[in-house]
């Protein structure tokens, strides 16, 4: 039921893209990724069951993306310095923190994004809307993996589905992607919220 619930949110947000689209190759895609280095978007959050988020996603490249939450939402996701760190909004506990290397993230956030050789990159796919990219770490599959979502016209990033150990979901879908802003690397320490306006 919960599968049908986020299911059903997906193809209400994602409704109004469903114009005739072609396959993308892994080098395209990666060609898209290398051309930019900074990058900006609202997202909205779709959760498992039927819940949502909305915040703000900065990317810097290489190494570099931050996931803030909008409040009450005190959570965020954050890579930096070759590692990941994930503040949960409902724990008083630090933020749990991963090698950036061991995620899929990594794969996107490379100096030089090569997807054709990269060895997370399990599934190349096409919906009848967007190409998808299947990524999970080869040494871990049991971990889950990440569906990436990439428009044809333009090329960009739209969403991503993250399917955990246990099948859960959350899906993320991007306000469109704007790109070559200046981000400071601030941004990306862990102590510091910051909004789009006080960069």
């Amino acid at each position: 039921m919960k599968s049908l619930t986020l299911a059903a949110l997906l193809t209400g947000a994602l409704a109004s893209n469903a114009l005739a689209a072609e396959e993308l190759s892994l080098s395209a895609i990666s060609d898209y990724l290398n051309g930019f280095s900074t990058a900006e978007s609202d997202f909205v959050q779709y959760n498992e069951d039927g819940s949502k988020s909305t915040g703000t996603l900065y990317v810097k490249r290489p190494g570099k993306m931050r996931f803030e939450y909008n409040p009450p939402n005190k959570g965020y996701v954050i890579a930096s310095a070759g590692s990941v760190m994930v503040r949960d909004s409902k724990s008083n506990v630090p933020p749990e923190t991963y090698p950036l290397k061991r995620t899929p993230l990594s794969i996107i956030l490379e100096k030089k994004v090569d997807l054709g050789r990269a060895n997370m990159v399990v599934g190349h796919d096409f919906d009848g809307t967007y190409t998808v990219v299947r990524a999970q770490d080869p040494e871990h599959p049991e971990y889950g993996f990440i569906d990436l979502k990439f428009s044809d016209a333009p090329v960009a990033l739209r969403q991503w589905t993250i399917t955990n150990e246990q099948g859960s979901r959350t899906a993320v879908v991007l306000d469109g992607l704007e790109t070559g802003m200046t981000i400071q690397d601030s941004l990306f320490y862990p102590d510091i919220t910051r909004r789009a306006n006080n960069r």
